[in-house]
């Protein structure tokens, strides 16, 4: 038995019905649902109905919940965060509706609570709270500032009363119409104090919805400066204080920069900066959808009702033979592959009556486009949709049992109004030409005409004609969609056979998969009456099968346009970080890193886990933007991973950093880092014009792709160098280590030369500047307790310690300056024994050697220029064994003179140390395995320099398998007769 008809199954709305299929409110609006009357009040200003229309989703649950306990949570209303939240999504993503859903959440908030939205947000409250909240949340007053519906300094009476400014008019909607208090309060709109003390006059709850903000505060504002000057210090005011107030909230609407089509003043611009500053210092972000949240809006906001299991379970059903068929498996759904296939049940049941297919493109491939306006765009889309198509239904015509990626029907202006218009097309001139291919190229309004509906009309019968009249249109339509967005994920374009032959199936295997390849073939030969204004794309192999797209002719320029919204945040991120790496130099440093974003891991974890430390090595780390930036108010995240890169926490589970003293951080300035994604996404969409067909077949175009590609990537260059401008190190500069900043202001200076970075840290006294680290510089370093540590120890301090400055040459820098001062008698270098030991020349000092300490001069030493120090080692008369060999000096030759023989050195020899110790500890954790290998190799370096005389006492180990046999050998030459037992 057939499943039900989606279109029987389903009540579609009435106001989708009475409207045409054009949903007119589908952009929300608060002032509208605040101050609407009459006709001007839309549905959604009554709570039912919002709540009917309304998805619970995840997001905007949560957002609800954090503010109701706010309001409502009484003395733990802190457990809910913030009291401040900024929706920043592009237009179409949610905001309005997010906005008066927490206006009905406060104004009517016990009817609120009975609808399916309501009590998400009562469950999610509870979790928050551990108890339930009151329903009524302790009667908010709602204090609402629609802003796109407000005019600087031309105040409506009947909404703003005796109010002028933003602050005057925020006041009236407060304590209005007593003017008693807005008397008290008015003057003082830029103090902290005075606005919290207005706000809890009231002694009840408030919540605060200020809409669309830069509609107030933009180009609107420049008229009067004096006006705009104190409406933003009202706003830098009221979001400062806003979290010290119990039982207040508010929600800030203010597009994100990148996602704002406003053009804006200079003036303007740095208003919003401001404001930006202020609200990602005193709020929190708020998403309210998800690309996964839209099958489940459209359901809540097309239909009355959502489908019965049993409908949505046969529909499923009838599509399991066309899927499991082997050939249609083999050549489709393997190749084309998708999520959606996954558990097919389980996604009709969640994306009914659209093709899960139709809902992996609205999700995966529309919502990517920069203009296209998410949830509104969709919604406009698929109600047109589902209306059309429920009129051919009740007509008696076809309709798909599922609505897939070729369905939409192009014949019904809304429809095509509705795609055209939606952002997923770059400006209007290309509209106009997408507009004129759906018409010659598809289907015709009164669908007669157009290329694919005259081969649909023109078909002889065939067995699955009934099932599917409209395959060519199917196949053409699903060219359109995958057309008009330029480039779709991953730098395709258009659509490849088997893509085209997924958007014409049906659930009858009558319409075999050779069935669909004549139907592809006849649609792309034009010579057959197919689509003439497609254009091919050859194919490369299995992995790349050929593609098909509609060409409109594009212009380069407009090609761009194009190209730039298919851009990914992912695939500018990258070009980035790319780009980044050519230009690293790493200068004197010794090696440079790039630690790359994981944005699926903390910035902290991402720091501690990338193998940043290295012993006695200068490194400049350079941090990828995508994840790690600096200043703008969102540098928290940041700052707190390098605390724990530079070894400035306690915390035990993060590795240690031991030398985190030479590495020097390289970060990008947050604002910076907008313009160089601002100037990769214009390389990378004309890098990929460059590559497309209609450029490359015109030597016109291809040669001003290949001016401005080139142009556009030096631009990328000039910005990424401008943008690492910040580095970050370990200093010292008394007691406490502490993180330490600099900052690169010009235009030519970068963070990613290792040389400018070098020079600059040598005037903050981080560096040693080439020729500057001499003798007089190491002996200023030299602290009392220097005098007697190992030379190994000197040595590593010029990386692990931040008191000391790195050295341009490293070690070769270190054993010049030591060298230098022997020669000069202001320092010598004695064994384990505190003897003298000779230095012939610079490569006899061996700075790894544990054995050797440099010491003081002897008194009756006499202490030369140090500028003479290379002048031979005749000036240093030192007789003693030679450093770094091993070898002890003979009792004539020890002595401390100067000359050649000199006299005999009267400090006495110390004695040997009997070092004796009683262990037996099991080796199972890091802190235990490490002081092990600890001891053992203090063991090695002591045999290793003739420091250990004498060895007795017993030996049990236990060892892992295969290890025994080395350690058997050692013992056997060392006179022991060890044995070897198997462990139970």
């Amino acid at each position: 038995m057939a499943a039900t008809p989606w279109w029987q199954a389903l009540k579609i709305r009435q106001e989708i019905v009475s409207s045409g299929g054009q949903m007119d409110d589908v952009q929300m609006s608060l002032y509208r649902a605040v101050h609407g009357k009459g006709d001007a009040r839309p549905l959604y200003a009554e709570p039912m109905y919002f709540g009917d229309i309304t998805h619970p989703t995840h997001v905007l649950t949560t957002l609800l919940a954090s503010i109701a306990v706010r309001l409502g949570g009484g003395d733990d209303y802190v457990k809910a965060g913030r009291a401040l939240w900024r929706p920043d999504q592009g237009m179409g993503g949610g905001k309005s509706h997010a906005l008066i859903g927490a206006w009905h959440l406060g104004t009517h908030a016990e009817q609120f609570a009975t609808t399916d939205i309501g009590k998400a947000v009562h469950a999610q409250a509870r979790q928050i709270l551990g108890r339930d909240l009151p329903r009524h949340l302790n009667q908010p007053k709602v204090v609402v500032l629609p802003c796109d519906s407000m005019t600087p300094g031309a105040p409506v009476k009947d909404e703003d009363g005796p109010a002028k400014t933003l602050w005057e008019r925020f006041l009236w909607r407060l304590v209005g119409p007593d003017y008693t208090v807005y008397e008290r309060y008015a003057p003082h709109f830029n103090n902290k104090a005075q606005i919290e003390a207005a706000i809890r006059s009231l002694g009840r709850p408030v919540l605060i919805l200020i809409d669309e903000v830069m509609n107030y505060l933009g180009n609107a504002s420049d008229s009067d400066t004096t006006l705009a000057g104190q409406d933003m210090e009202f706003l830098r005011a009221l979001t400062d204080v806003i979290n010290d107030v119990p039982h207040c909230a508010a929600l800030i609407v203010m597009i994100s920069t990148e996602a704002d089509p406003m053009a804006a003043s200079d003036t303007a611009r740095a208003r919003r900066g401001d404001l930006n500053t202020l609200l990602e210092r005193n709020g929190s972000r708020a998403p309210v959808t998800e690309n996964t949240d839209f099958a489940a809006i459209l359901r809540r906001r097309l239909f009355e009702t959502p489908a019965a299991a049993e409908v949505t379970s046969a529909t499923a059903a009838d599509w399991v033979s066309v899927l499991s068929d082997t050939a249609w498996s083999k050549s489709v759904w393997s190749t084309i592959g998708g999520s959606w296939q996954q558990n097919f049940a389980s996604q009709v049941g969640r994306c009914y009556p659209f093709h899960p297919h139709l809902i992996h493109h609205a999700e995966e491939e529309w919502a990517s486009v920069a203009g296209f306006q998410r949830v509104r765009s969709t919604i406009k889309i698929f109600a047109a949709t589902v209306h059309a198509l429920q009129k051919r239904g009740q007509a008696g015509d076809w309709v798909p049992s599922l609505i897939g990626p070729g369905d939409l029907p192009l014949s019904d202006t809304a429809v095509r109004e509705a795609l055209l218009d939606s952002g997923l097309i770059a400006d209007e001139r290309t509209v106009s030409n997408y507009r004129s291919l759906a018409e010659n190229e598809i289907v015709t309004l009164d669908e007669q005409r157009g290329s694919a509906r005259l081969l649909d009309l023109g078909r002889k019968v065939v067995f699955w004609q009934g099932s599917n009249p409209r395959t060519a249109e199917r196949a053409a339509t699903f060219l359109f969609l995958t057309s008009i967005v330029g480039v779709r994920p991953g730098g395709r374009r258009g659509a490849s056979v088997p893509e085209i032959k997924a958007a014409t199936a049906v659930p009858d295997l009558n319409y075999t998969n050779a069935e669909a390849d004549g139907v592809v073939a006849v649609v792309t030969d034009d010579t057959a009456g197919g689509l003439s204004a497609l254009e091919y794309i050859p194919g490369q192999g299995n992995n790349k099968p050929a593609r098909y797209y509609l060409s409109t002719r594009l212009t380069y320029r407009m090609l761009v346009n194009s190209l730039r919204k298919t851009i990914t945040d992912h695939e500018r991120d990258q070009c980035i970080a790319e780009s980044a790496k050519e230009l690293i130099s790493s200068g004197p440093f010794k090696k440079k890193i790039y630690v790359d974003a994981d944005l699926s891991r903390t910035a902290t974890q991402v720091l501690a886990t990338a193998g940043i430390d290295d012993a006695r090595t200068t490194r400049l780390v350079v941090c990828d933007a995508a994840q790690f930036h600096l200043r703008n108010g969102a540098e928290a995240e940041t700052l707190s991973a390098l605390s724990v890169a530079l070894g400035l926490t306690d915390d035990p589970s993060v590795p240690k950093q031991s030398w985190a003293s030479s590495a020097v951080f390289v970060l990008a300035n947050t604002q910076r880092r907008a313009l160089a994604r601002g100037a990769a996404t214009q390389y990378l969409a004309r890098a990929r014009a460059s590559d497309a067909p209609e450029v490359k077949g015109n030597a016109e175009l291809k040669t001003t792709a290949t001016r401005e590609t080139a142009e556009a990537r030096e631009e990328l260059r000039k910005t990424i160098k401008r943008a690492f401008c910040h580095l970050v190190y370990l200093a010292q500069p008394d007691v406490s280590r502490e993180m330490q900043q600099h900052t690169f202001d010009g235009d030519l200076s970068t963070g990613l030369d290792g040389g400018n970075v070098w020079k600059t840290l040598a005037s903050r006294e981080k560096t040693f500047d080439q020729g500057d680290f001499d003798a007089t510089a190491l002996l200023h370093n030299l602290r009392d307790g220097d005098y007697g540590r190992p030379l190994a120890d000197i040595r590593d301090a010029y990386w692990n310690a931040p008191r000391l400055s790195l050295l341009y040459r490293g070690e070769d820098d270190l054993r010049d300056a030591i060298y230098a001062a022997v020669m000069s008698d202001s320092l010598r270098i004695v064994n384990a024994s505190n003897e003298t030991v000779t230095v012939t020349d610079r490569s006899t000092i061996n700075l790894a050697d544990t054995g050797l300490r440099l010491a003081r001069p002897l008194p009756s030493q006499s202490t030369s220029a140090i500028g003479d120090a290379d002048k031979g080692s005749g000036s240093n008369g030192n007789a003693g064994g030679q450093l770094g060999t091993g070898e002890q000096p003979s009792t004539a030759q020890t002595g401390g003179g100067t000359g050649g023989g000199g006299t005999p050195d009267t400090h006495l020899k110390p004695k040997d140390k009997l070092v004796k110790a009683a262990v037996s500890v099991a080796l199972t954790d890091d802190i235990k395995i490490d002081a092990a290998a600890s001891l053992f190799r203090l063991l090695y370096e002591a045999a290793d320099a003739n420091n250990l005389t004498y060895v007795a006492g017993s030996f049990n180990i236990i060892v892992k398998s295969g290890t025994e046999q080395a350690i058997v050998e050692a013992l056997t030459t060392l006179g022991a007769n060890p044995t070897v037992t198997d462990q139970g």
